[in-house]
């Protein structure tokens, strides 16, 4: 009978990176210049090893002192109305496109209007 070797497992601490307030800032707002919602840069922040939770601010704070701030439902449901408008256009007769077209943009005005009752 052969003997069993145990192998032994090797621990890597997988540390995150510990930047400068500043530095968190200005990582934050270069994610916001290309696009991303609060979400997204939290998601590639993380996938960096940068944790927001290390900071005294949240990514959507600093955006909104920044004027940045875009509501990540209401673009989410905006893109989706873009879709349904191409769609659209190019098949006429598809009566429940046009419904849902007419839907999603009830669903976006009531975002609106209750994004400004919080503000």
């Amino acid at each position: 009978m052969p003997k069993k070797i145990k192998s032994e497992k090797v621990e890597k601490k997988i540390e995150s990176k510990k930047l400068t307030v500043l530095e968190f800032e200005k990582n934050v707002l270069e994610l916001a210049k290309k696009g991303f919602t609060s979400e997204k840069i939290g998601e590639e922040l993380r996938q960096q090893r940068i944790h927001s939770k290390d900071y005294e601010k949240k990514i959507s704070e600093i955006l909104k002192e920044k004027d940045l701030y875009v509501n990540p439902e209401l673009k989410n449901v905006q893109e989706k109305l873009e879709r349904i408008k191409k769609h659209y256009e190019k098949n006429k007769h598809d009566r429940r496109a046009m419904r849902e077209k007419d839907r999603v943009f009830a669903h976006i005005r009531k975002i609106k209007k209750y994004s400004k009752i919080l503000d």
